[in-house]
């Protein structure tokens, strides 16, 4: 089975993380800058749930009280801004609206701005680093839609973006695969399954049980684990299994320390590019990251 992805993958993002000056404030910022060539390999659709709500820019600050964005959705709780406005029906017009953007694109995964009441996933609020009521009422819809979810922060870290990415990749990967024959539902298996107990052994452990099992959801459970970042130690911890698997494979060796040699994130991710430009030029695979993106 090919281990190549060659669709463009298309991406949603927070408008003021791609470069749109779209916050309260007339800021924003183009992170998407920071990843170089990998830019150009996806496709970008920008929204703003605030700006779509018609506040305009400059606007005074919102956030949400009462509850959080789940809450909100429910009608237990709602959007204020500074001076004590309701902005709660202006606010769920431009979410839905944004929601429905991404879903025209065939969009399910997004990179949103933490720290926002909208977009917010894990916390609401910057303000003196106070967490605020997470989700937001964007990212509320988000979670019920069960997107691939991926920090806007996530991308100034290339470690956390590699893995960002490898996971995404092969999640998208899976879309293509006729996963309903037993004998395809295997041939995945071996490319992947490294990955999935990188991630999570207690999955991988159960995929393995049910694998023949034609009423298990197969596609299903690993695209949900693909969501789930990885760690710095478990990367490391990985890396070097799957390392010592491709040396054995091919007779290669690389300059890639054991888990418990303390270097930085940067370093561990300097190693991952050793290995990958070897993979990459000699057509070789590479557990760690499995499915190779050509688009």
């Amino acid at each position: 089975m090919e281990n190549i992805l060659k669709d463009k993958i298309k991406l949603g993002i927070s408008a003021c993380q791609y470069g749109a000056k779209f916050r309260y404030n007339g800021k924003g910022r183009d992170i998407t800058e920071l990843l170089g060539r990998d830019k150009g390999s996806f496709f970008w659709t920008p929204v703003c749930p605030e700006v779509m709500s018609g506040l305009g820019i400059p606007r005074t600050a919102i956030k949400l009280s009462k509850g959080n964005g789940n809450d909100f959705w429910e009608g237990n709780s709602f959007i204020k801004d500074r001076y004590g406005k309701n902005l709660s029906e202006k606010l769920k017009i431009g979410a839905e609206y944004s929601m429905n953007i991404l879903k025209m694109a065939d969009i399910d995964i997004y990179i949103y701005m933490d720290g926002s009441p909208s977009c917010g996933i894990t916390r609401t609020s910057l303000k003196n680093k106070k967490i605020g009521n997470p989700p937001g009422i964007f990212g509320s819809l988000l979670l019920r839609e069960n997107f691939f979810l991926i920090s806007a922060l996530d991308l100034e870290n290339p470690l956390k973006w590699w893995d960002c990415k490898r996971r995404l990749v092969t999640y998208h990967w899976l879309k293509k695969i006729d996963l309903e024959n037993i004998e395809n539902r295997k041939n995945v298996w071996d490319l992947i399954k490294y990955l999935v107990e990188e991630l999570s052994l207690e999955k991988f452990n159960e995929i393995n049980l049910e694998l023949e099992n034609e009423n298990y959801n197969f596609v299903e459970e690993i695209q949900n684990i693909l969501k789930k970042s990885s760690t710095v130690e478990k990367i490391k911890e990985y890396l070097w299994k799957n390392y010592l698997l491709l040396e054995k494979m091919y007779d290669v060796k690389f300059n890639i320390n054991s888990p418990e040699v303390l270097r930085s994130s940067t370093e561990v991710y300097q190693e991952i590019l050793e290995i990958q430009k070897y993979v990459r030029q000699e057509d070789k695979f590479f557990a760690s990251s499995p499915i190779n993106y050509k688009p």
